[in-house]
């Protein structure tokens, strides 16, 4: 692994990581849909793309944000475990991880999806920052997860350069 001090601002190595959230994928009897979407999707904005699997366990969501971050990730994008059910404990684990909260993200993307479904109201998702990385949490559908990366878009890559600049001057690894 590089160090990372230049991953934002060269226009290649970016980092990104997928982190899906699933008991089903975990265990092996559901396919990981929205975690293939937002991997290509990551691809097509030109990262590299770091996959992970963890089931509804919280513990297990906080370390593979941590170490997923820790390996360089500018972004890691979860998907799954933001909605009502009682396993659904992603903004859980997120959330004392960020040492900064990135509310308008979540709030975007709760906004943009209630256009199109009243069942937006039941996403818990949160975003922000740990570290030097950006955490968004998604919800566990294609869907959700494609419309969800359509409003990140836009910002993703200035949020990684501003990210990227302020890992040169406090994280800088060795």
């Amino acid at each position: 692994m590089s160090g990372g001090h230049d991953q934002a601002t060269d226009g290649a190595g970016l980092r990104a990581a997928v982190l899906t959230v699933s008991d089903g994928v975990h265990h092996g009897v559901r396919e990981d849909k929205s975690g293939d979407l937002l991997a290509e999707l990551l691809a097509g904005e030109g990262f590299d793309v770091e996959r992970r699997i963890v089931p509804d366990e919280g513990d297990q969501i906080a370390v593979a944000i941590r170490d997923l971050a820790a390996r360089g990730a500018a972004v890691v994008l979860t998907t799954g475990g933001t909605g009502f059910a009682p396993r659904d404990v992603t903004p859980e684990a997120t959330a004392p991880l960020l040492d900064r909260p990135a509310p308008g993200i979540a709030e975007a993307i709760r906004a943009d999806a209630l256009t199109r479904t009243p069942h937006a109201l039941l996403s818990r998702g949160v975003a922000g920052i740990h570290g030097a990385t950006l955490v968004v949490n998604l919800p566990g559908s294609p869907g959700g997860c494609r419309d969800g990366f359509a409003v990140l878009r836009p910002a993703l890559k200035h949020a990684v350069e501003l990210l990227a600049d302020s890992r040169d001057l406090h994280h800088r690894q060795t």
